[in-house]
């Protein structure tokens, strides 16, 4: 029994492994290349149903999805605070949420939708949220971060 059980780790562990260690398809990396063409400190992961990749253009930090086929999903680009449209940052200040701490901030572009912007606060260190606004600093939608 002993050596089942071992058996089936073994097997399990070299599959996990090779799962994450799939090669990205050229067609996900041509893709990319097309569409950042100037991007430095790339690094690709395997999401198993996608692939992400973080890197840096422009001195700003982002991460972007792509399909297996090469079919550009979405990105986030890091921002700083200060650094939203003003109607972002008053939506934000006349949230219920105002004096909360703001931690990451990010621009959204996904496929097929406005461009959003995500802002995860946190409060007393335990509660934490992510933030959705609209481009005009309309509030669309609260979650609980994990």
């Amino acid at each position: 029994m002993k050596k089942v059980v071992l058996s089936l780790l073994f097997f399990a562990a070299v599959f996990f492994t090779q799962a994450q260690l799939r090669k990205i398809p050229s067609e996900v990396t041509d893709a990319f290349a097309t569409r950042y063409p100037h991007a430095t400190q790339v690094e690709w992961r395997d999401k198993l149903h996608y692939f992400q990749v973080s890197f840096v253009l422009n001195g700003a930090n982002i991460s972007a999805d792509f399909s297996s086929k090469g079919e550009w999903e979405s990105s986030e680009r890091q921002l700083n605070f200060e650094d939203l449209a003003s109607d972002v940052i008053e939506g934000f200040k006349k949230s219920k949420y105002a004096d909360w701490q703001k931690n990451t901030v990010y621009e959204v572009q996904e496929l097929g939708k406005p461009l959003h912007y995500r802002i995860n606060i946190q409060k007393s260190g335990i509660h934490k949220k992510n933030l959705y606004f609209d481009a005009n600093g309309r509030l669309l939608k609260d979650v609980i971060a994990l």
